[in-house]
């Protein structure tokens, strides 16, 4: 069982566009889709898809489009009714897979509601295998919210509760990467998912001493590499950094890697990076070595790529024997 908290989820409207995008002029749509978003939703989609069994656990009333669109998909859900509608985020995509995004802040939760979502996640927790604290927070929330849920899920079953990757940006991020609490539990997940961008601002965290930018990562993967490993030595498990088109590197105590797929006819980059997820923990609960995780993590997200809107692949539709893999230095 694989639990995945969004507690900022949205309804994903994708709206392809027939050109380039141009701005203050009026185009008209190619095509118009609509899916339950947010990251932990995408990866729960993914897994849905593959035949994982995985809970979304998420806020909304079960009225509210988000849940009743993961009702109609089958993906199986807990969710807190909060008295407010969850919120549309908006994709702008052009031939070739460049997107614009347009995301709404959500609805405000009561500390109260807080407290209340991490419960009924602690609940669904018991006896998973990973738990996914995914996307951004909803305004209001503290920047720590995903350490403290941590060390919460960290004494849910002693030794034997869930591992726990985090998949998020900016402050939400940093402080994934933040010291132990006053009891010695620690807040730092098993597995962090960055993009490049996020990857430089983690390393910069983590007092990596040699500043990168996000495309000199993308561009050169023994950097990206050095980078996640000022990550995993700060105490992280392990990090999962994926590139956009030159793949993804994957680093842990043991050794890194980079994954690379041959080029694909992008139509949507939306949710790429959630199938990624989704396809390294597809891998990880068959007890797949960590550089066939990472095999599959690119494939399910080069998959993604080559689909419309927020589609999600199934496993069958991936091609993990197109992916190679490069053993890098982690320094």
């Amino acid at each position: 069982m694989i639990v995945t908290l969004t507690a900022n989820p949205s309804l994903d409207r994708t709206v392809a566009l027939p050109g380039p995008l141009e701005r203050g002029e009026v185009q008209r749509a190619v095509s118009v889709s609509q899916e339950s978003g947010g990251k932990g939703v995408n990866v729960s989609r993914a897994l849905v898809a593959s035949g994982l069994e995985t809970v979304a656990v998420l806020p909304g009333a079960d009225s509210d489009p988000v849940l009743a669109g993961l009702h109609d998909s089958k993906v199986p859900f807990a969710s807190l009714a909060i008295g407010e509608p969850l919120r549309t985020n908006v994709a702008l995509t052009e031939p070739g897979g460049v997107t614009t995004k347009i995301n709404e802040p959500g609805p405000v939760l009561s500390e109260e509601q807080q407290e209340a979502l991490i419960a009924l996640l602690l609940d669904r927790s018991r006896g998973a295998s990973w738990v996914v604290l995914a996307g951004s927070l909803p305004p209001g929330f503290p920047a720590d919210f995903y350490a403290t849920v941590t060390r919460r899920l960290r004494t849910l079953d002693g030794d034997g509760g869930p591992r726990i990757a985090v998949d998020s940006s900016g402050e939400p991020l940093a402080a994934a990467i933040s010291g132990t609490s006053s009891d010695g539990v620690s807040g730092k997940p098993d597995l962090l998912k960055p993009n490049a961008e996020e990857l430089a601002e983690l390393a910069a965290a983590a007092g990596f001493a040699t500043a990168s930018t996000a495309d000199e990562l993308e561009a050169d993967p023994a950097a990206a590499a050095a980078a996640a490993a000022a990550v995993v030595r700060s105490g992280v498990g392990a990090v999962l950094a994926t590139l956009g088109s030159k793949g993804a590197v994957l680093v842990t105590a043991d050794g890194a890697w980079l994954a690379t797929h041959p080029p694909v006819a992008a139509v949507s980059t939306v949710g790429a990076g959630d199938s990624s997820l989704a396809g390294y923990l597809l891998a990880h609960g068959q007890g797949a070595a960590p550089a066939d995780c990472l095999r599959q993590a690119v494939a399910h997200g080069a998959a993604a790529a080559a689909l419309p809107g927020s589609t999600v692949p199934a496993v069958h539709q991936t091609t993990p024997d197109a992916v190679t893999i490069t053993a890098l230095r982690k320094d």
